[in-house]
């Protein structure tokens, strides 16, 4: 019985990822390298369409908390303020990290699980001057699809860039780059794009990048990575048997027919499981259409802990999500990414049946 990850990444794999991770064994340094490097710099442009002119994907090795670290210590100017938008962990985090490499930061939180609250936001960007905004596009603590356009146009008003966290959105959820101000956008290969864990990337506008002139890492200096994987190098030793993955998974993944038809694919999947749920009397946390499509949270039924529930699903082969926080206690979450076919979402729904009936 094959089990299935149904957590917002690591994701369950595809036999052709997976056999790319038996690539030969290479140096970094070597052209072969460069040649893997450079396709997936395309590849990851080519995802939303972007031109390499304007536009360049920083390769790294870390995790998606990496790439939104990087972002944020690479792209508010020393003079700078950022603005932080946070309704859930993720946006608390990049407040975190915000404040310890002493960027002047401004905080905007609302509950978990609620809606930006704009009229606080265009509050806080008249009363200080900001260069940039970060924001988390999927909130996975609650499964919230944040309202990008919504907040692009406060940003346009006031001049301010986007910076944003599109970890567990890029690959399936609509991304308007150039009309939302997103001056970068931090992401990683193990969810949407279907990789494995170990590499992070950052899409970045590259007059946004010149313009920062912040260099507050070594590792996360995205200035030098952009300068040197141009130059077809690489600043830093990158893990080439996740680039082997990453490059057999964006093949899938345009193949298939990119974000699109994977963004069609986790809807119907996540319709499915909504519906088992529902008929068992299993509430959403949020309505659905304020839900991404990669991730919905729900509310633990009366009487059930989510151990108990993580448990009866995991001898049955599947692998669901802890709520966090506060939250804890109260939902589990279930992604709809990954290598699931139809009879495995029919196991799943089986599987809900009989342990939640």
């Amino acid at each position: 019985m094959r089990t299935i990850l149904l957590n917002p990444g690591p994701v369950t794999l595809s036999e052709r990822v997976r056999a790319a991770l038996l690539g030969p064994d290479l140096c970094h340094r070597e052209s072969e390298f460069a040649t893997l490097q450079d396709g997936l710099r395309r590849k990851l442009l080519e995802v939303y369409s972007l031109p390499a002119a304007h536009w360049a994907a920083a390769l790294l090795t870390g995790s998606g908390t990496a790439a939104v670290e990087a972002m944020i210590a690479s792209m508010v100017p020393r003079d700078g303020r950022l603005l932080v938008v946070e309704n859930g962990v993720y946006g608390e985090r990049i407040t975190r990290i915000a404040e310890i490499y002493g960027i002047a930061t401004t905080r905007v939180a609302t509950v978990w699980g609620g809606a930006l609250d704009l009229n606080a936001i265009a509050q806080a960007l008249r009363v200080n001057r900001h260069s940039h905004l970060a924001v988390v596009h999927h909130e996975t603590t609650t499964g919230r699809l944040n309202d990008l356009a919504a907040l692009a146009a406060l940003c346009r008003e006031t001049d301010v860039q986007i910076l944003l966290d599109g970890v567990s959105s890029f690959g399936a959820e609509h991304l308007d780059f150039s009309g939302w101000r997103i001056a970068a956008c931090a992401a990683t290969a193990n969810k949407c794009l279907h990789g494995v864990p170990g590499t992070a990337f950052v899409v970045l506008n590259r007059r946004a990048l010149a313009q920062a002139q912040a260099t507050r890492s070594v590792y996360f200096d995205l200035r030098e990575y952009v300068a040197r994987q141009d130059g077809h190098g690489t600043p830093f030793t990158q893990s080439v048997q996740t680039f082997y993955a990453l490059d057999a998974a964006l093949n899938e993944f345009i193949e298939a027919g990119g974000w699109p038809a994977r963004q069609a694919l986790f809807r119907l999947r996540m319709a499915t499981i909504r519906k088992t749920l529902e008929a068992l009397g299993v509430r959403a946390l949020l309505p659905e259409e304020e839900t991404s499509c990669v991730l919905h949270a729900f509310e633990l039924p009366a009487g059930r802990t989510y151990q108990a529930l993580h448990d009866a699903l995991k001898a049955r082969g599947f692998i669901i999500y802890a709520g966090q926080g506060a939250l804890s206690e109260r939902v589990f979450r279930i992604s709809a990414m990954g290598d699931i076919g139809a009879t495995d979402l029919a196991r799943l729904c089986r599987a809900l049946q009989e342990v939640l009936s």
